[in-house]
């Protein structure tokens, strides 16, 4: 059976929003996922949330962070202004891969994304950088970050805003660690100070007041 064919992020750019979204939740290019492929899909954002992949709840219900990871990652959010469903409602949300990578091989978490699943799927979340154009993007954990920021480890990257270019264009980037209860990363230092530090950041942004106006300042 042939390969199919790479994607292409400008030709999914290009597509009308809901051709592109049914392409993106029809894709199976990868035999070792679960999926379908889960998205967070906001027309007109110009915030991008990008995470590592779904876990089995987001596969079951159809949106990312769906489960205790994101319990923690909303209060997060929540301190600098912006509720759950206010941000599903205006933050577009996608991942690095977007189908559920099944159980690591000790069953204690889920398997990481292999490189070439990532390549994959790497399209995808190009094609939205294209099609929304984001100011701000958030990647959520180090694989997610790594797309973005090259660094070894977190505290190198997590409490600073990045300038960045990526799919041609030009927006600010600030990591966040994954709110997984896995880690234990942002719940001791230097990882609560340099969080806090990028919520602070994170709010600061125009386009952050922009998007949740009512506690800015």
């Amino acid at each position: 059976m042939d390969e199919p064919q790479p994607l292409d992020d400008r030709a999914l750019a290009a597509l009308d929003f809901t051709t592109y979204l049914e392409t993106l939740r029809a894709c199976r290019r990868c035999p070792g996922v679960q999926p379908p492929p889960v998205v967070g899909a906001v027309a007109a954002a110009r915030i991008l949330l990008i995470g590592q992949a779904p876990g089995p709840r987001e596969r079951d219900e159809g949106r990312p962070f769906a489960w205790t990871a994101g319990t923690t990652l909303f209060r997060w959010l929540a301190s600098i202004g912006a509720e759950e469903d206010s941000f599903r409602q205006r933050v577009y949300m996608g991942a690095v891969i977007r189908c559920f990578p099944g159980k690591n091989a000790k069953g204690q978490g889920d398997r990481a994304p292999s490189r070439s699943e990532v390549a994959t799927c790497r399209p995808y979340y190009r094609a939205e950088l294209r099609r929304l154009r984001p100011a701000l993007v958030l990647p959520v954990g180090r694989m997610a970050i790594a797309e973005f920021v090259p660094h070894a480890r977190l505290d190198e990257v997590v409490g600073r805003a990045f300038p960045i270019e990526a799919a041609e264009h030009a927006c600010t980037a600030i990591p966040l660690p994954h709110p997984s209860g896995l880690s234990a990363w942002h719940k001791t230092e230097p990882g609560k100070t340099l969080l806090a530090r990028a919520l602070e950041l994170i709010v600061a942004q125009p386009v952050w007041r922009e998007t949740f106006p009512a506690k800015a300042g």
